[in-house]
């Protein structure tokens, strides 16, 4: 059997650039154990598994460790190779995500994506110290969300400037932490960390924006807001929170077309 493989980089505009996600577009479902073997060969923060129903996708996310409830890049670079190449053309692409629900993406006529997702739940906590060891500073506020933390910090240079403990990230009990801070070119920044995922750092981190978008559009006053990911690769989004949902665009492009022999 041979499987179509797909890795893009998504929320950038060049090659090398943003984060890179394998794509898989099934006719019927693998094994969960198959599925888990794949993105593990492939090495990549996510792999997308999508599968044609009637009128939608149904679409789900392994790291090279575990399934993850929610992936923004790798929906966004899934996006990309439906439109690009299954000659998808309506306007809006529908996703059902078995951990995350309805997932709307539309593409513009300049191939800009964008995502509509569920804003996370948010929490205000008392510092966490083990946390803020991991980390290696102490934050301004520390909040938590479904799966994922998020410190708060003064200044972009405070960002650039983490240098975690993974071994102690390894240890915390949630997916993730994410620490962010206003910008200096855009209305905020931040980075992802997510050992527990085999993700020390992750490039751009899509669903991470569903925690952030809500916190920055509050505390700077707007709905419209720009974002970029301090990671090597970097990575450039746009947010737009409207209540509930989350919109979160990006661009991608095509790095590798290939075949899986199984």
């Amino acid at each position: 059997m041979k499987q179509k493989i797909y890795q893009i980089d998504a929320f950038t505009t060049k090659l090398f650039g943003g984060n890179p996600a394998a794509v898989c577009i099934l006719d019927e479902w693998l094994s969960n154990e198959l599925m888990q073997k794949i993105a593990a060969e492939n090495n990549l923060a996510e792999t997308a598994f999508a599968v044609k129903k009637e009128n939608h996708y149904e679409l789900r996310w392994f790291t090279p460790e575990i399934e993850v409830d929610l992936c923004g890049h790798a929906t966004l670079a899934t996006s990309f190779v439906l439109y690009n190449y299954y000659g998808f053309k309506e306007n809006t692409l529908r996703f059902i995500s078995p951990r995350s629900g309805e997932l709307l993406v539309q593409k513009n006529e300049v191939g800009l994506f964008t995502m509509d997702f569920p804003t996370d739940d948010l929490i205000a906590v008392s510092e966490q110290l083990d946390i803020s060891k991991a980390i290696g500073k102490q934050p301004l506020e520390t909040f938590k969300g479904k799966t994922d933390y998020m410190l708060i910090y003064e200044t972009q240079k405070d960002i650039e400037a983490i240098q975690p403990n993974f071994h102690l990230l390894n240890k915390l009990d949630c997916r993730g932490v994410i620490v962010s801070s206003k910008g200096n070119e855009v209305d905020f920044v931040s980075r992802f960390f997510a050992p527990q995922c085999g993700i020390p750092e992750d490039p751009v981190t899509g669903s991470a924006h569903t925690t952030l978008a809500p916190y920055w559009s509050k505390k700077l006053g707007k709905l419209q807001l720009s974002a970029k990911q301090l990671s090597e690769r970097g990575g450039e989004l746009q947010c737009q929170h409207n209540g509930d949902r989350v919109k979160i665009s990006g661009n991608a492009v095509c790095y590798l077309i290939g075949e899986i022999k199984l």
